[in-house]
């Protein structure tokens, strides 16, 4: 998992809440802690796709904070050569089946504007763009736009 979030950071840096450098600093056992964390329950959980003995895709699904109806998607990544694999769509159908299970039957994402090629993707799979948009997080120059789709 910490191969795969390290990978995640140098590939996509605007794409998540932290750096390569944090990450990278953050010692075995908290990786192994949060893994954990997110195994099971009903608030938060991790997904990944692995091939080959190697995790290559990730996708996360926690309760929103404002409406504990709604599954927020996040930490979305697939390493670039798998990217149209189908991989995506095995992932985000993953955190819908958990989503469904705890009760939660809508989810949201967001998707940093002008990342056309992720947008293209999530509308392949039911998302819709709500138009609403907020500032990202880490980049408040930069917009997210939120997308939403029965889980």
């Amino acid at each position: 998992m910490r191969a795969l979030r390290l990978e995640m950071l140098a590939d996509s840096p605007l794409a998540f809440l932290e750096t390569v450098a944090e990450a990278a600093a953050r010692p075995h056992p908290e990786y192994a802690a949060r893994v954990a964390e997110c195994a099971s329950g009903p608030r938060r959980a991790q997904f990944v796709a692995e091939v080959d003995g190697r995790f290559v895709g990730h996708a996360g699904g926690t309760v929103a904070l404002d409406d504990p109806s709604l599954t927020v998607i996040f930490a979305v990544y697939l390493t670039p050569s798998w990217r149209g694999s189908g991989l995506l769509a095995d992932l985000v159908e993953a955190v819908a089946a958990w989503s469904r299970e705890c009760g939660r039957l809508d989810l949201l994402l967001e998707v940093v504007v002008g990342n056309d090629r992720a947008v293209r993707a999530y509308e392949r799979l039911g998302f819709t763009d709500t138009g609403v948009r907020v500032p990202h997080p880490t980049v408040p120059v930069m917009t997210e736009l939120q997308m939403r789709r029965p889980a």
